[in-house]
């Protein structure tokens, strides 16, 4: 069967959603621009090494610019506080999955990926959130996105802490590789970011 496109107009308006929300995230939570499209290329090499369908690699994209767009729906002083959170701050915290899925689901061009949103913070061994849900039972999209987020936020500066080397963050995917990221996925990003240092391919 014959996929088929967005019309044009539709399209625009979806496009113009998707600004108007990364601007709104942006101001509110300190995500950047450069996060976003970091995020998306890791997910694209990923994707790419994956076979994914043309169809799924859109996907991925849109959960890359928008997985945390549920943030906007979290008090400012939780987002950028320096230190560790307390326990009912956490739990507000993790509220953002649920936050953007609503979002999405009340969006036609983004309800595609409203349960991407929800599902993005679970884990491979079942001690994510929100539902649990473990290994398979995880969309593929949101356990390559689990890869490539984590690895950037250890890469990257935070308010509560400096970022680390990307040798450490490396060590960090594979010592994790099997209880928080899917193995096999951690496996390809680990010989992605390899072939990269060893100047054999580029991100994109």
């Amino acid at each position: 069967m014959k996929e088929k496109k967005l019309p044009s107009a539709s399209k625009n308006c979806c496009s113009t959603t998707i600004d108007t929300l990364l601007a709104i995230l942006y101001k509110k939570s300190r995500e950047t621009v450069e996060h976003s499209k970091r995020l998306g290329e890791y997910c694209y090499a990923i994707g790419q090494r994956l076979g994914l369908s043309s169809k799924e690699m859109e996907e991925i994209s849109l959960l890359a610019l928008l997985h945390d767009i549920g943030k906007v729906g979290i008090h400012v002083n939780i987002l950028h506080k320096p230190g560790a959170l307390t326990s009912g701050e956490w739990e507000e915290m993790k509220k953002h999955p649920g936050i953007g899925c609503r979002i999405a689901r009340s969006i036609p061009e983004l309800s595609v990926i409203s349960d991407l949103i929800l599902s993005h913070h679970e884990r491979w061994d079942g001690k994510g959130y929100p539902r649990g849900l473990k290994g398979e039972e995880i969309p593929l999209s949101c356990r390559i996105l689990a890869v490539a987020d984590s690895f950037d936020a250890m890469t990257n500066d935070r308010v509560y802490r400096k970022a680390m080397e990307k040798e450490k963050a490396i060590q960090e995917i594979e010592s994790n590789a099997g209880t928080q990221f899917d193995p096999r996925i951690a496996e390809i990003f680990v010989k992605i970011m390899t072939d990269i240092e060893m100047g054999c391919v580029s991100v994109q």
